[in-house]
């Protein structure tokens, strides 16, 4: 039997003793509730904040940090944050914090403006911001894609969310129309002008109208626009006639549009189409000359107050106008003459081709009736248009003892024959009559200057005579 090993026997044996639990103390408690409060405030205020977007500006005037709100429909959503110079020393760029609602306005063709007083013309607005500051305005966009960069707008924008469409329009000239022009329909405002440019020709203008909805619908194939920023003043048989569309468009300037009440079918447009501006109501509803004849007249006398555009008139009814005046100078005779060239619509005064046979052309008969006018003693003259201004028209009439003339279809065109105007006998006759007083007052004053001669001589006489024969002649007178 194996004897045991006396040192294995000699070691201890090892007890098992269980760690006590270390227990958290209750000082620790209050920090780290603390500490989670502040991390859920934090995450919460992150979650729950706008979105952070930056405002270009050309100058600082009226902002400040902490206090610019910007306003959209009288709601304030957001505050300018912080102001500084951009990079370029050019611009200014702002800093601004949006609420969280807003976030989804925020798209790239948003607008920011200044809001402060203004006054163009007759309109003034921002008049409110005297008492409460200058703020900036809002405008949302359409557009779908998101954006946190935008540049201010200089001047607040003339459109906003009211639906309506936009047209163009096409001006010679520009007169009083400017952006922000109200636009009236029947005197009743419902538009205004947004844009203009001139043309790169530089021969015209072109221009953008808002026109807003229901009264859009009104512009059709046959609407006439013209210009409203004057007084139409006319005198009829009926007595005098003043219509404008408003005193602002008379201050201010405007542009007027409307439909012809002709009973042709008209058909609506579409955004965008370009409608001629006209200088007038008159202009613009005066009926276009179809087919055109062109004649030429040649007067001697002078045509001073007739322009180009004077209407032509038969027997008081408009048929055409005058497109051109020259001067010409015979060299031969040594006469001056003004050569008129008329634009005229035979369908205005009656002239129908009918019952023609088919060997007979419209030109041929348009001949045989021209022919058949001359020798009855169809004749132009120039007439008074307008007694205040002086203005000239040309008339036909029909003169039963007129020389009988021979036309020349070979000129190019056609010469008609004329007439002098009775306007300008009279003239003669009042040159004459007022050198006939004339003379007649200058006859009058030297008859007068010779009886004050004759009492200067009779008064040095009675000086020079004795003093008894003086008051012998005092007492007989």
């Amino acid at each position: 039997m194996p004897k045991k090993d006396k040192s294995a026997s000699d070691v201890p044996k090892a007890n098992i003793i269980e760690r006590k639990k270390i227990r958290l103390s209750l000082i620790w408690i209050i920090p780290i509730i603390a500490a989670v409060a502040g991390i859920w405030i934090v995450v919460t205020n992150i979650l729950e904040r706008g979105p952070e977007i930056t405002i270009v500006f050309q100058s600082a005037d009226g902002l400040e940090a902490q206090k610019t709100k910007i306003n959209y429909n009288g709601l304030d959503v957001g505050v300018i944050s912080s102001i500084k110079l951009a990079d370029d020393h050019k611009t200014i760029i702002a800093t601004a914090q949006m609420d969280p609602d807003v976030g989804s306005l925020m798209v790239e063709d948003t607008k920011f403006w200044v809001v402060c007083p203004r006054i163009k013309g007759m309109s003034v607005s921002g008049l409110g911001t005297l008492l409460s500051g200058n703020y900036i305005g809002m405008q949302v966009g359409k557009s779908k894609k998101k954006a946190l960069k935008f540049v201010a707008l200089d001047t607040p924008p003339l459109i906003d969310n009211t639906p309506g469409r936009i047209f163009k329009i096409r001006m010679s000239e520009l007169g009083s129309i400017g952006i922000g022009t109200s636009v009236f329909f029947r005197q009743l405002k419902v538009g205004q002008i947004v844009s203009y440019e001139l043309d790169e020709t530089g021969k015209f203008f072109r221009g953008e109208v808002f026109i807003q909805a229901p009264y859009d619908k009104f512009v059709n194939t046959d609407t006439r626009f013209w210009q409203a920023s004057g007084i139409d003043l006319s005198m009829s048989a009926n007595g005098i006639r003043v219509k404008t569309e408003s005193l602002m468009a008379i201050l201010d300037g405007g542009v007027a549009f409307e439909n012809p009440s002709s009973g042709q079918k008209s058909f609506p447009v579409e955004s965008g189409t370009v409608f001629e501006l006209f200088s007038s109501r008159e202009e613009a509803f005066k009926p276009p000359i179809y087919a055109p004849h062109s004649y030429m007249l040649v007067f001697k006398q002078s045509v001073r107050g007739l322009t180009v555009g004077a209407p032509v008139l038969f027997y008081g009814i408009t048929i055409g106008e005058v497109t051109k005046i020259t001067p010409q100078v015979d060299m031969e005779k040594m006469e001056v003459c003004v050569q008129v060239i008329i634009s005229i619509d035979p369908r205005r005064y009656g002239v129908q081709f009918i019952n023609m046979s088919e060997s007979e052309n419209k030109a041929d008969a348009n001949k045989k009736m021209i022919t058949a006018l001359n020798d009855r003693g169809f004749r132009a003259q120039l007439d008074t248009g307008n007694l205040i201004t002086g203005a000239l028209l040309v008339s036909f009439e029909f003169i039963p003892d007129a020389p009988l003339v021979t036309l020349d279809w070979s000129l190019k065109p056609l010469q008609l024959p004329t007439v002098s105007s009775t306007f300008n006998s009279i003239e003669n006759n009042a040159g004459s009559l007022v050198k006939n007083l004339n003379k007649a007052s200058l006859r009058a004053l030297k008859t007068i200057s010779d009886i004050n001669k004759l009492i200067d001589v009779a008064k040095e006489l009675m000086n020079n005579a004795q003093p008894n024969h003086r008051t012998k002649f005092i007492n007989e007178f």
